[in-house]
Protein backbone atom coordinates (compact mmCIF):
# COMPACT_ATOMS: atom_id res chain seq x y z
CA UNK A 1 0.00 0.00 0.00
CA UNK A 2 2.44 2.51 0.97
CA UNK A 3 2.17 6.24 0.87
CA UNK A 4 -1.30 7.95 -0.41
CA UNK A 5 -1.83 11.39 -0.74
CA UNK A 6 -6.08 12.27 -0.61
CA UNK A 7 -5.99 15.41 -2.69
CA UNK A 8 -8.66 17.52 -4.89
CA UNK A 9 -8.18 19.02 -8.64
CA UNK A 10 -8.18 22.95 -7.89
CA UNK A 11 -6.49 22.74 -4.35
CA UNK A 12 -3.07 24.82 -3.83
CA UNK A 13 -2.41 22.86 -0.87
CA UNK A 14 -2.98 19.57 -2.39
CA UNK A 15 -0.77 21.06 -5.29
CA UNK A 16 2.07 22.07 -3.00
CA UNK A 17 1.51 18.76 -1.13
CA UNK A 18 2.41 17.02 -4.44
CA UNK A 19 5.39 19.35 -4.70
CA UNK A 20 7.00 19.06 -1.52
CA UNK A 21 6.71 14.94 -1.39
CA UNK A 22 8.07 14.38 -5.00
CA UNK A 23 10.97 17.33 -4.54
CA UNK A 24 11.83 14.51 -1.61
CA UNK A 25 11.37 11.78 -3.86
CA UNK A 26 8.66 10.19 -1.81
CA UNK A 27 6.59 7.68 -4.01
CA UNK A 28 2.64 8.06 -3.36
CA UNK A 29 -0.74 7.01 -5.04
CA UNK A 30 -2.61 10.13 -5.83
CA UNK A 31 -6.30 9.57 -4.38
CA UNK A 32 -8.84 11.93 -5.35
CA UNK A 33 -11.31 12.71 -2.49
CA UNK A 34 -13.78 13.85 -4.60
CA UNK A 35 -14.08 10.32 -6.70
CA UNK A 36 -15.13 8.43 -3.82
CA UNK A 37 -17.88 8.58 -1.76
CA UNK A 38 -15.57 6.48 1.33
CA UNK A 39 -12.93 9.35 0.72
CA UNK A 40 -15.25 12.46 0.94
CA UNK A 41 -16.90 11.05 3.86
CA UNK A 42 -13.86 10.82 5.73
CA UNK A 43 -11.29 14.06 4.41
CA UNK A 44 -13.19 16.32 2.20
CA UNK A 45 -12.99 18.86 4.51
CA UNK A 46 -9.12 17.81 5.36
CA UNK A 47 -7.35 17.63 2.14
CA UNK A 48 -4.45 17.06 1.60
CA UNK A 49 -4.32 14.19 3.45
CA UNK A 50 -1.23 12.05 3.58
CA UNK A 51 -1.70 8.39 4.78
CA UNK A 52 1.21 5.72 5.29
CA UNK A 53 -0.53 2.21 5.08
CA UNK A 54 -4.05 3.59 5.62
CA UNK A 55 -2.68 5.40 9.04
CA UNK A 56 -3.08 9.60 9.12
CA UNK A 57 0.59 11.10 8.92
CA UNK A 58 -0.39 14.81 8.06
CA UNK A 59 -2.86 16.72 6.72
CA UNK A 60 -3.76 20.53 5.63
CA UNK A 61 -0.56 22.11 5.01
CA UNK A 62 2.43 20.79 4.55
CA UNK A 63 5.91 21.51 5.56
CA UNK A 64 9.25 20.21 5.17
CA UNK A 65 9.35 20.23 9.13
CA UNK A 66 6.24 18.59 9.61
CA UNK A 67 6.88 16.13 6.69
CA UNK A 68 10.34 15.20 7.98
CA UNK A 69 9.29 14.96 11.99
CA UNK A 70 7.35 11.95 10.72
CA UNK A 71 9.33 10.12 8.19
CA UNK A 72 12.67 10.73 10.32
CA UNK A 73 14.46 12.57 6.90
Amino acid sequence: MGFVLISRKGCHLCEEAEALLEAQGITYTLKDVDADENLKKLYTFRVPVLLWEGTVLLEGKFTLERLSKKLLL
